[in-house]
């Protein structure tokens, strides 16, 4: 089965592809020629997933996916939330989103958080959602250099290391996005 994932994130692409059973043929926005920036204009990660899913499957009639994550930090009030991508600005800055948050919480004691991904399914005209969810806490500092986004600021609950210090199976196999892939796999291999 041939699968857009609408997304132009390389780092994204490369960590779904490594979850990804064979017989899923994952196909880029750029192997289909599409270079624009979808717009992430709605107010909740459900719908801006949805949007993105329903983006590809108009404009090119082909099967797809796509992710909306977002950080909620309780002493934030869930923020960044929605807006985690381009918390601190449009440009989408993962070191500028990072530096705020550690800036916010600077005087905080309270660190939890959790990642939210919410995936959006279109296959065989259905419109499907999958999402997955991991706590965790917010370091003092960044750690670590792998993985990408807010991943040198989060340790998941059970761990001493921040998503950026875990090595990427066990990253994949914990986090938000590997569990609610997980589910979308499962669903698949149903259809």
């Amino acid at each position: 089965m041939d699968l857009v994932f609408a997304t132009h994130n390389t780092n994204k692409l490369k960590e779904v592809g490594l979850l990804l059973p064979k017989n899923i043929r994952l196909i880029s926005l750029e192997d289909i020629g599409c270079s624009e920036e979808i717009p992430e204009t709605e107010t909740t990660l459900e719908a801006n997933a949805q949007l993105k899913a329903d983006y590809i499957t108009k404009h090119y009639g082909i099967s797809s996916f796509a992710d909306d994550t977002g950080l909620l930090i309780d002493a934030l009030n869930g923020a960044p939330g929605v807006y985690s991508a381009r918390y601190a600005g449009e440009e989408k800055d993962s070191e500028k989103n990072m530096e705020k948050v550690l800036n916010e919480l600077k005087n905080s004691t309270s660190r939890e958080a959790s990642f939210k991904t919410v995936i959006a399914l279109n296959v065989n005209s259905k419109r499907l959602l999958f999402e997955g969810i991991v706590e965790g806490k917010i370091t003092y500092e960044k750690r670590g250099a792998n993985g990408f986004g807010y991943d040198p600021i989060f340790i998941p609950t059970g761990y001493d290391q921040t998503f950026a210090q875990l090595p990427i199976q066990i990253k994949n196999e914990i986090s938000h996005r590997g569990k609610a892939l997980q589910k979308l796999i499962k669903y698949l291999a149903t259809v």
